[in-house]
């Protein structure tokens, strides 16, 4: 068993549907390249080394993180480096995200929380999730 599958087997009986459906939409809708393993404790995609070997910060064995997940107590967290580092992305999904919602959207500066486990907006996050790429992601990182 991966290190992803025991963390979906570990999580709260609450988000035991909705956690692994949203894992698998951006799964299924991120650009190739990107890798999902466990980092910083939860299920991340991530550009892995063999594609930028800088690495994350100033550790050149921590790959660059890009969308990680996170089943917590009342809220699922998905943490998105993509809207924290672009302001258009950023702003598509502030508008994108009332037509696909009733409820006010949560969330800080890269961090999407819901807290409902049947109101996920699955179609709006697999949509988030392709629209950088992995060289777009890495180029947006370095500051091109």
């Amino acid at each position: 068993m991966s290190e992803v599958q025991q963390y979906v087997e570990n999580i709260e009986k609450k988000w035991k549907n909705s956690f692994p459906a949203l894992l698998k939409v951006i799964d299924q809708h991120i650009p190739p390249g990107f890798e999902l393993n466990i980092q910083y404790g939860m299920p991340s995609f991530v550009v892995p080394l063999t594609l930028y070997p800088e690495g994350y910060h100033v550790d050149k064995n921590t790959p660059l993180p890009f969308i990680s997940l996170a089943a917590q107590k009342n809220y699922i967290s998905v943490y998105h480096m993509g809207i924290y580092a672009d302001q258009e992305l950023l702003e598509w999904f502030q508008n994108e995200y009332p037509s696909h919602m009733n409820t006010k959207l949560n969330m800080g500066k890269s961090c999407i929380r819901f807290t409902n486990p049947k109101n996920i907006p699955y179609q709006l996050m697999g949509e988030l999730a392709s629209k950088m790429t992995c060289e777009e992601w890495i180029n947006k990182y370095k500051g091109k």
